[in-house]
């Protein structure tokens, strides 16, 4: 079951978490959209089956086509209790700003543990990943994966913690007051 998290409200169906949520047309136009664009947008729940399989949300692996690897790498979070994700493309340019590290500084040896510990998932003919168990250890996921899409990148996280994590972010950012910064002023913008 596909269900759609909205972290603003603390849940899907307006904060009753848990629920299956149909986001409207017009929000799911937009997430297509969005889905071609090469970012991941919007929180979504999916199950996970006895096997531990769950779907990739349809609007993620849309973003993903068109990769030489037809599927997700995924890693365990260096700050959360949740597992990055992204395409292998992606994790090729993560390689490349890598090289640009001395290879025997302390932190060039700390980020390629990110490499060590990353699994490539293959997606099946239903657009689903199988969760090897001790990357859904680490981020406590057992019977509900929330996709995270946070621009470039996505995350997997347990639903429950996700909704915590989510509720405490909108208040620090509240309580600092948090704004998106101004582009660069442009040579046609009018100057002041």
């Amino acid at each position: 079951m596909l269900s759609h998290f909205n972290p603003w409200t603390g849940g899907a169906d307006g904060g009753n978490f848990g629920h299956t949520y149909r986001a409207p047309l017009a929000e799911r136009l937009w997430a297509s959209v969005g889905g071609r664009s090469g970012m991941f947008l919007s929180t979504y729940v999916n199950k996970v089956d006895r096997k531990g399989r769950v779907s990739v949300p349809a609007t993620f692996r849309t973003t993903l086509s068109g990769q030489r690897f037809p599927g997700i790498v995924v890693f365990p979070s260096y700050k959360y209790p949740a597992l990055e994700a992204n395409s292998i493309d992606w994790m090729e340019e993560l390689a490349n700003r890598l090289d640009a590290l001395d290879k025997f500084s302390d932190e060039h040896e700390n980020l390629e543990m990110l490499f060590a510990s990353s699994r490539e998932l293959p997606l099946d003919t239903e657009g689903r990943i199988a969760l090897p168990p001790d990357l859904a250890e680490f981020a406590a996921i057992s019977d509900s994966v929330a996709f995270v899409g946070v621009g470039r990148n996505f995350q997997l996280w347990e639903p429950e913690r996700f909704a915590e994590h989510a509720a405490n972010l909108r208040e620090r950012a509240r309580q600092q007051g948090t704004r998106i910064p101004s582009l660069p002023h442009s040579s046609d913008r009018r100057r002041e």
